[in-house]
């Protein structure tokens, strides 16, 4: 008995899980098949481009890093 209300159980849910699906497909699907496809040519910009310069900018020694200082016990 416990193996059925588990099963009604899951069942139920999966088909609560259907409903709400195809309520946001019908509220937002053409919104979410616009995102899927990507922005037009016409308002792509090459922004990574632009990322790349801005981080070779940085400093020209590079990279620094922290070492401990340990001082000894007296």
């Amino acid at each position: 008995m416990i193996a059925a209300m588990g099963t009604l159980a899951f069942l139920a849910t999966l088909w609560l899980l259907a409903v709400v699906g195809a309520a946001i497909l019908e509220e937002s699907g053409a919104q979410i098949a616009a995102a899927l496809r990507g922005p037009s040519f016409e308002t792509w910009t090459p922004v990574a481009r632009f990322a790349r310069s801005e981080r070779r900018r940085g400093s020209p020694r590079g990279l620094m890093r922290a070492e401990p200082r340990w001082r000894a016990a007296a």
